[in-house]
């Protein structure tokens, strides 16, 4: 068994310790269906900082959490591989500045930049880990910037509408991820509910637009929020209308100013 009483860096690790690291390393990524290189390096690390007892008994965890079914994704659109749960319990179950070790950014220096890559000379960027993001946001959070204008918008066809007091509610669903710039991760999951809540002097004038035009669309503007009680997005709507509706309004400009 392998205990660490500190926490040397890989660098100055003697290599019969770190031979032996990648054993335990191998052995409990197999356990986990771990096979790609960055998860056992990962792996290998907590054993090197954590220690191999700690490490296995979040193995341990695992195992029971998968055999009492598993663990789900934030979102509920699937579980969480082993592999996941094994990451998820370590992350919660350590302190920040080990699991920031754990899962630090890793960069690799060369006497050569990469050509072409558009990053800076010396330095080779690694693909984007979801396993690091808590940590990462977290600590990013702890000097957050001032967002001084936020606004979401929504444009589509909607379904049911919900008409409670003065408020309708829209609900709405995304399954289309854009195109994203290079660099920039896929988001786990394509799926995103959004519930817009607009008033309803404004969505009578919407609804009206969109019962005499089956190919028009809903836009709406707002404020999007996190409530406890809906799973999505909720946006308060500080604009709603209808693309026809603005075609219109273009229309009648232009033809004032002609």
């Amino acid at each position: 068994m392998i205990v660490t009483e500190s926490t040397p860096s890989e660098a100055t690790t003697p290599q019969p310790v770190m031979t032996a690291l990648a054993s335990v390393a191998d052995e409990i990524a197999a356990r986990l269906g771990e096979n790609e290189s960055e998860p056992i390096r990962q792996i290998s690390r907590a054993v090197r900082i954590l220690g191999e007892e700690k490490v296995r008994s979040f193995v341990t965890q695992t195992l029971q959490v998968e055999a009492a079914g598993g663990l789900m994704l934030p979102n509920d659109s699937r579980r969480r591989t082993p592999g996941g749960v094994f990451f998820h319990l370590m992350r919660t179950g350590v302190e920040h500045k080990e699991w920031y070790r754990i899962f630090r950014p890793q960069t690799t220096g060369h006497d050569k930049g990469t050509q072409g890559s558009g990053t800076a000379t010396g330095t080779v960027m690694t693909p984007f880990d979801w396993t690091t993001f808590s940590t990462a946001a977290t600590e990013a959070m702890s000097e957050a910037g001032e967002a001084t204008t936020v606004k979401l918008t929504v444009i589509g066809r909607p379904g049911k509408v919900i008409e409670r007091g003065d408020v309708a509610l829209v609900a709405m669903r995304s399954e289309k991820v854009p195109s994203l710039p290079k660099g920039v991760p896929a988001p786990p999951s394509s799926t995103v509910d959004y519930m817009v809540l607009v008033g309803m002097k404004q969505w009578r004038k919407v609804a009206e637009a969109l019962a005499a035009d089956l190919a028009d669309k809903v836009l709406m503007e707002g404020y999007p929020t996190i409530q406890p009680e809906f799973a999505g997005i909720t946006v308060y709507a500080t604009s709603a209308t209808t693309t026809g509706i603005q075609a219109g309004k273009r229309a009648a400009q232009t033809a004032t100013t002609s």
